[in-house]
C-alpha cells in the first residue's frame, strides 16, 4: 500500500477485500487499461474478473444474495478500480446506483425479483435522467409516461447513458402527470420506471432503441449512449416503489451515492497521476541529475501529495455520514467538487513533468489527461455542485436577526 490516501478504523473484512482489489487492479487491468482505452474496447474479461470477486453485490444486502458491505468500502473499491482505469468504476456505478435505488425504494416484489440476479451480475443496471437539451436542469425532463390500463406508455429521448449498451435493467425518469393536478410543482409529477432490455444496440425490445456508442474524448471502453422510447410498454408493477410522482426524490438520493463514487473516481485517477509523476521525475535526468532533485519538481509533488491527501479524507467523510444514515448531500457535493478538481490539477502536474513524453500516447499520463475532464461534469458539474454547497449552507447557518 502507498503511503498516501489511507483510511483509518477500517475492519479486517474491509482491508481485505481492498487488497484483494489493488491486487487485482495491479495484475487484470493497469496492464492491458491504455491498449483497450485506445481501441475504445470494451473490457470484458475485467468485468467478468469482477463478477468473480464478488464485486457487482458488495453493497446489495447478503438476504439478495450480496456481500451487504458500506458506502465507504464500496467507495474504496472505486478508488482502487478508478486508479487503473477510471472506465471499469463507470461500468460498476451505474449498477450500483440502480442497485442501491431499489434497496431503498423497490418494492418487495422489485427487489426479490432484481436484486439477487444484480447481486450475480446476471443483471446489470444503467440510470437515466439527463435528455438532449437540458444538461443539469432535472427539472426540464420533457420525456413521459402515460397510464393506459395495466400499463405506462413512454416516449423520449435520453441521453449520457452510461452503461446503455451492456445493461439490462435502465431505471429512467419521465414526468408522469397521472393524480397530479396543474400546478403541481414539477419536481413531484415525475416517476422512475424500471425498463428490462436485451443488452446491445439498435431496437432492443419494441419502443426501445439505444443508438450505437457516443465517441467521446477520454472515458472510453465504457459504452455510453443515448436511449429513445417511442410508445414503449412498462407494465405498472414496474413503477419504482409502486407509486408515482416519487421520482425526483428516488434520483436524487441515488445520486448522492453516484456523487461519493465520483469523488473517489477523482481520488483514484490523481493517486495513480501522482503515483506516474513521482516515479517518472526519478528517473528523468536534467543538468546532471534526475528532476526530482530539482526544487520546482518537489514543489510540485508537494502540491500534489497534498491534493491527494485533502480529496480523500472528504470523500471517506461524506460515505461515512450516508452510511450513519445521516444527510449527505453537503459533504457529496463538496467532495465531488473538491476531488474533480483536484484529480484535474494533479493530473495536469504529472502531465508536466513528464514534458512532452506526456503527450506521447505510449505515456500512460496521456489517458489520465484526456479522462479526468468528465470528473468535473459527472453527476452534476462543478457550478451545481456549488450551488447545492452554497444552498446547504445557507440553510445550514440561517441569519437570525
Amino acid at each position: 500500500m502507498s503511503r498516501l490516501a489511507q483510511t483509518a478504523d477500517l475492519t479486517d473484512i474491509q482491508r481485505e477485500i481492498l487488497s484483494t482489489v489493488r491486487d487485482f487492479v495491479d495484475k487484470e487491468i493497469l496492464p492491458v487499461a491504455t491498449g483497450l482505452e485506445h481501441r475504445d474496447e470494451y473490457p470484458a474479461q475485467i468485468v467478468e474478473g469482477l463478477k468473480e470477486l464478488g464485486l457487482f453485490g458488495l453493497m446489495i444486502p447478503e438476504e439478495y444474495g450480496g456481500l451487504g458491505e458500506s458506502l465507504l468500502t464500496y467507495a474504496l473499491c472505486v478508488e482502487e478500480i478508478a486508479r487503473g482505469w477510471m472506465s471499469v468504476s463507470g461500468i460498476i456505478n451505474t449498477h450500483f446506483i440502480v442497485a442501491y435505488m431499489l434497496k431503498q425504494h423497490g418494492t418487495q416484489e422489485q427487489k426479490d425479483t432484481f436484486l439477487p440476479r444484480m447481486a450475480a451480475g446476471e443483471v446489470r443496471g444503467a440510470f437515466s435522467m439527463s435528455e438532449p437539451g437540458l444538461g443539469s436542469d432535472v427539472s426540464a425532463i420533457t420525456s413521459k409516461g402515460v397510464k393506459d390500463g395495466d400499463e405506462y406508455v413512454l416516449d423520449g429521448q435520453k441521453m449520457w447513458l452510461t452503461n446503455g449498451g451492456s445493461s439490462t435493467l435502465v431505471a429512467v425518469l419521465c414526468r408522469s402527470d397521472e393524480g397530479h393536478p396543474e400546478g403541481t410543482a414539477r419536481h413531484r409529477s415525475m416517476t422512475t420506471f424500471l425498463v428490462e432490455k436485451e443488452p446491445g444496440f439498435g431496437e432492443v425490445r419494441p419502443g426501445l432503441t439505444i443508438p450505437g456508442k457516443i465517441d467521446k474524448m477520454g472515458y472510453k471502453g465504457v459504452d455510453t449512449t443515448e436511449l429513445i422510447m417511442d410508445g414503449l410498454r412498462i407494465p405498472a408493477n414496474r413503477v419504482l416503489g409502486g407509486a408515482t410522482g416519487r421520482g425526483f426524490y428516488q434520483m436524487m438520493d441515488g445520486v448522492e451515492v453516484g456523487r461519493v463514487n465520483v469523488a473517489a473516481r477523482g481520488c483514484g485517477v490523481a493517486q495513480r497521476a501522482f503515483e506516474l509523476g513521482v516515479s517518472y521525475a526519478q528517473q528523468r535526468q536534467t543538468f546532471g541529475k534526475a528532476i526530482a532533485e530539482h526544487q520546482a519538481i518537489q514543489f510540485k509533488l508537494a502540491e500534489m501529495a497534498t491534493k491527494v491527501e485533502a480529496a480523500h479524507a472528504m470523500m471517506v467523510n461524506a460515505a461515512r455520514k450516508k452510511d450513519s444514515g445521516e444527510r449527505n448531500d453537503l459533504e457529496a457535493g463538496m467532495a465531488k467538487y473538491l476531488a474533480s478538481e483536484y484529480c484535474k490539477e494533479v493530473v495536469e502536474d504529472a502531465f508536466r513533468i513528464h514534458g512532452g513524453y506526456g503527450f506521447s500516447k505510449e505515456y500512460e499520463i496521456e489517458r489520465l489527461y484526456r479522462e479526468a475532464p468528465m470528473l468535473l461534469i459527472g453527476e452534476g458539474t462543478a457550478e451545481i455542485q456549488k450551488m447545492i454547497i452554497g444552498r446547504r449552507l445557507l440553510e445550514e447557518y440561517r441569519f437570525q436577526g
